[in-house]
């Protein structure tokens, strides 16, 4: 197989781009590109794993969770999890971040490439609560790029039909993979079915 292994090469199969569109990438929001920050309940946040592989995350809340510290500055609250806080650990020996905003219904995404650090500072995290509850932990990112990505991909992908929704029940379950991975005599229905549950009363949620 033969594989692209240099700039030049690369460069020869799909060009360079145009200044147009290298001039949008920005070191700051502004009053523009902040409103796809404040409109979005959904990022996926990429880390560096210090193996040296890539760890990408996801994170939602209801819009605008993702607050605007100052226009170089953003503060993603940490929700409770599984607890293996891949993001967590990794910027503990890399600080690299990248994410990814996603606002349902339109095309463009918004995409923030910097720095991150862990804090626990109470007064800072206090306008992130939810349903009374204050996160324990938030990540401080200082932004290095930020600029919006145009369409093509969620064109593509069709990602905002509800006609090419999928059923959840057309893919295995949580508690089938983990059946599956472990042990043949794990109860996947009741581990579904207790999850289930605790979503529903938003047990763990917040």
């Amino acid at each position: 197989m033969r594989t692209i292994t240099n700039d030049a090469d690369l460069r020869a199969v799909i060009g360079s781009p145009k200044e147009l569109v290298i001039s949008k990438i920005s070191d700051h929001l502004n009053e523009l590109t902040r409103q796809f920050v404040e409109r979005s309940p959904f990022v996926c946040v990429a880390t560096k794993m210090p193996d040296g592989g890539i760890d990408v995350s996801p994170r939602g809340d209801p819009a605008g969770f993702v607050r605007i510290i100052g226009d170089r500055e953003l503060l993603i609250p940490e929700r409770p999890g599984n607890r293996i806080a891949d993001t967590l650990t990794n910027l503990l020996a890399d600080p690299s971040i990248g994410l990814l905003f996603l606002i349902p219904g339109v095309g463009d995404s918004f995409r923030v490439n910097g720095r991150g650090v862990i804090t626990d500072d109470r007064e800072l995290l206090a306008p992130s609560a939810v349903e009374g509850s204050v996160p324990k932990l938030g990540i401080l990112v200082s932004i290095d790029e930020a600029y919006t990505q145009c369409s093509k991909a969620l064109i593509r992908s069709d990602l905002w039909n509800p006609e090419r929704h999928i059923d959840r029940s057309a893919l295995p379950s949580s508690g089938e993979i983990l059946r599956s991975l472990n042990d043949p005599a794990f109860d996947a229905d009741e581990y579904d079915r207790a999850r289930a549950e605790r979503y529903a009363r938003r047990e763990g949620l917040y």
